[in-house]
């Protein structure tokens, strides 16, 4: 490294939507601490809208599930460039080979679970992933550089040609523009993280009956079907935006809304990165590390111990910690936000 820092830095970051944007704080500070340096960023294919035009970064490279012979060209590429600093924010085993295959000489990286992974750093980020916040938990491993101050908040830039995409779509959908848009999403990556479909339909009900609110339903491909079963399930107007929008174009309108209503997943936290206020529904995990980040949010957790019947099975019925959560106390929890003035969270 030079005398002023590294002056090549790649951060990895192979995991999902949700992950990626609670990672953004880490870009962040290695910018401002590092302001001369050529920062990259190495992700999953799917996520990299996350981080199109992130001020903080100079590069986005893409590493593919399939196909060997692209891997290792990425690979010899990642070898080539000959980074001073790789800071690996994964914590998992395929991220520290390509860690440690990089050749950089100072690789920073986690191990939680004291595998042999833990080898192929030259330095370990002490941090519990269980007990903090997934923001903090990032950022610890700029703290192992030195690098301290108040947490930067997640964030994610919007291209015009998305903020001009979700204009169409909300004219599409005859949304009212002198009237507050809020925005549902009842996907999940497992079922068990699902809030059930007839509570998202009367509580959009409730929205649109009894607040000048109109509701929009999001979703991924995946979702496409649960939210037309929500729609059918409806009294008032049904209105989906499932499966026609990618990750910067969602961001635009998540932008548009003035609320957004979600189970914990990836949309979730891009609401709250671009400014807009979540109330997040929890089943298995804690909000108080995988919650939406900032003020304004309201969030409902049993805080159910989900151990002894984790993924694939449910043994709870209708005792499930989804189930738990009332309609009654999510409506009282997004008519009162309807009621405050919009705020920016971040």
């Amino acid at each position: 490294m030079g005398r002023n820092g590294p002056e090549s830095i790649l951060v990895i970051k192979l995991r999902y939507i949700g992950d990626v944007v609670l990672s953004t704080p880490v870009l962040t500070r290695l910018r401002e601490g590092f302001p001369t340096a050529r920062i990259t960023i190495l992700l999953n294919a799917g996520t990299e809208e996350v981080v199109r035009g992130h001020p903080a970064l100079d590069e986005v490279l893409v590493v593919e599930r399939r196909g060997m012979v692209r891997q290792w060209r990425l690979l010899q590429e990642l070898r080539r460039r000959r980074f001073d600093l790789v800071v690996d924010l994964t914590d998992g085993d395929r991220s520290a080979i390509v860690t440690w295959l990089s050749g950089a000489p100072v690789r920073l990286g986690y191990n939680s679970e004291h595998r042999w992974r833990g080898r192929l750093y030259s330095r370990l980020v002490q941090a519990d992933p269980h007990r903090m916040h997934k923001v903090r938990y990032h950022l610890a491993a700029t703290e192992a550089l030195d690098l301290s101050g108040p947490a930067p908040a997640p964030s994610m830039a919007i291209a015009p040609d998305a903020r001009h995409m979700a204009h169409l779509l909300f004219k599409d959908l005859q949304i009212e523009a002198d009237r507050p848009v809020v925005c549902l999403h009842p996907g999940a990556r497992w079922w068990f993280k699902a809030w059930p479909v007839e509570r998202f339909a009367e509580l959009a009900d409730r929205i649109q009956t009894e607040t000048e609110a109109q509701t929009v339903f999001l979703g991924s491909e995946q979702d496409r079907q649960v939210v037309q079963r929500i729609g059918a399930a409806m009294r008032t107007p049904h209105r989906s935006l499932a499966a026609q929008t990618g990750l910067q174009v969602l961001a635009a309108v998540l932008k548009r809304a003035i609320l957004m209503i979600s189970n914990d997943n990836g949309p979730m936290h891009l609401a709250a990165a671009v400014g807009t206020r979540v109330v997040g529904l929890f089943g298995p995990s804690d909000p108080a590390v995988w919650g939406p980040w900032g003020t304004g949010h309201r969030t409902f957790y049993k805080q159910l111990d989900c151990r002894a019947c984790f993924h694939p099975d449910c043994f709870r019925g209708e005792q499930n910690c989804m189930r738990l959560i009332t309609v009654d106390e999510v409506w009282r929890a997004v008519r009162a936000l309807l009621k405050e003035p919009a705020c920016q969270t971040n």
